[in-house]
């Protein structure tokens, strides 16, 4: 009767030691799955907050590179809002299609929003100008404010 019982506690030991197993395993794939959940939402906000903040940077130095008397405008051309920077040769902004779009030329030749550039993707853009301030805004989740104030002022500062 010793066998007996002795070969019925070695199989629940091994049943023991089985379940104890895969009680781990289990546990490891649920943490590598939320891990995965975790890093996967991480990566969406890091994106978005890229495009919002990367694009509000850009047009901003832009401006600031463009910022002389009378230089720095809105303007709307087809329905849309355009950032005008003037120089010799004129230098614009505008988002169309999804993505912040840069057309560099001179303003007789012909070109149209459809010719620019393609910037970066964002989910919207919008733009005004109020005096000596400029106001940009990305929209979407990731989209960010940012306000401008021209030095110049448009009161014959110098270049």
């Amino acid at each position: 009767m010793k066998e007996r019982t002795q070969t019925g506690g070695q199989a629940i030991s091994g049943l023991f030691t089985m379940l104890l197993f895969l009680v781990f395993v289990l546990c490891a794939l649920f943490s590598v799955l939320m891990g995965s959940r975790v890093y996967e939402n991480i990566t969406k906000r890091s994106d978005e907050n890229f495009s919002g903040t990367t694009a509000l940077s850009y047009i901003a130095n832009k401006i600031r590179q463009g910022d002389r008397e009378d230089a720095v405008d809105i303007i709307e051309v087809d329905g849309t809002p355009v950032l005008q920077l003037k120089q010799k040769v004129g230098d614009e902004m505008y988002w169309k299609d999804g993505q912040i779009r840069e057309l560099f030329t001179d303003e007789n030749s012909g070109l149209g929003l459809e010719d620019g550039l393609e910037i970066l993707e964002c989910d919207g853009l919008s733009m005004e100008k109020d005096g000596n301030s400029v106001k940009l805004q990305t929209l979407g989740s990731g989209g960010g404010r940012l306000e401008l104030s021209l030095r110049s002022g448009g009161n014959g500062a110098d270049e």
